[in-house]
């Protein structure tokens, strides 16, 4: 597995993204319809541009698995390939944000327990919870930090 940052988001690089967005938001994402996802993923372009650090985790045959987008020291987006999935690479890659880029904040879907929980795992804690995610939708947001931060 080989971790890499991107410098130019090339349309075949951001059409892989997309397709491990969609494999990862089907399978841990379970309180989202079809629609939804599908609604979402027209999003994903843009914020794939848009975000300031976006870290990359290869296969051996040089495909995306996974991805981490960061923005200052707040982890926006972690999304890893359902076959990926429980072999150390979302702690490879959150531990690598923490180094490199001094993660210590985050949100997740309250919906999402497996997430929350790995990433109470990883040292993070909830400080602040909201009934609505950042655009307006009824999906409760958690809001995490490194437990040794305080706000």
């Amino acid at each position: 597995m080989k971790i890499l940052e991107a410098a130019e988001i090339t349309p075949e690089l951001a059409e892989q993204l997309i397709l491990v967005w969609e494999k990862s938001v089907k399978a841990t994402h379970l309180f989202l319809s079809e629609d939804e996802v599908e609604e979402i993923k027209k999003y994903v372009p843009s914020a794939l541009s848009g975000i300031a650090h976006l870290v990359i985790a290869e296969n051996k045959e040089g495909r995306p698995v996974a991805f981490m987008g960061i923005e200052e020291q707040k982890l926006e987006m972690l999304f890893i390939t359902p076959e990926e999935r429980g072999k150390g690479l979302g702690k490879k890659l959150i531990r690598y944000g923490i180094e490199n880029y001094s993660i210590n904040k985050l949100a997740v879907n309250e919906q999402n327990p497996l997430a929350r929980g790995f990433y109470e795992h990883m040292g993070f804690q909830i400080y602040k919870r909201t009934d609505h995610d950042e655009q307006g939708n009824p999906y409760p947001l958690l809001y995490m930090k490194l437990k040794s931060m305080t706000i």
